[in-house]
């Protein structure tokens, strides 16, 4: 699967899509992977005041419980509700229909801190040496 190049990518695991002053994020093709077979994801409600590297959600497979951690601090907008019945979007498409929340950023400044597809790319292959 090609990563998308307009995106930033957060080293826990997380992409940001940005549109003006909304961040739309959800978990990379890499993090699937690596998760395996998905079995329950937990989100928080619309409303709820999200953290720049706080836990915002979590996310079980067959393999293990993983945090999902917000890339940017705001608050969140819309919750994809869609995922609660079909985690299945996640797998198939990561990057476009199986996004989690959409945030208002309060800190537009936190982007910077992200990394870049290129950078993502990078981070994965050292980790897997």
């Amino acid at each position: 699967m090609a990563r998308p190049t307009d995106l930033k990518y957060s080293p826990t695991h997380e992409w940001v899509r940005v549109d003006a002053d909304v961040a739309v994020v959800g978990i990379t093709d890499h993090a699937v992977e690596e998760l395996g077979d998905l079995a329950f994801i937990d989100l928080p409600k619309a409303g709820t005041a999200v953290k720049k590297g706080e836990r915002f959600g979590e996310i079980e497979s067959t393999k293990a419980v993983s945090d999902l951690v917000s890339p940017v601090t705001g608050e969140i907008l819309e919750v994809n509700q869609e995922l609660v019945d079909d985690l299945e979007r996640i797998s198939l498409s990561p990057f476009d229909r199986g996004w989690m929340i959409r945030v208002r950023m309060s800190r537009p400044a936190e982007l910077s801190d992200l990394l870049s597809a290129e950078d993502y790319a990078a981070q994965i292959s050292a980790e897997e040496h």
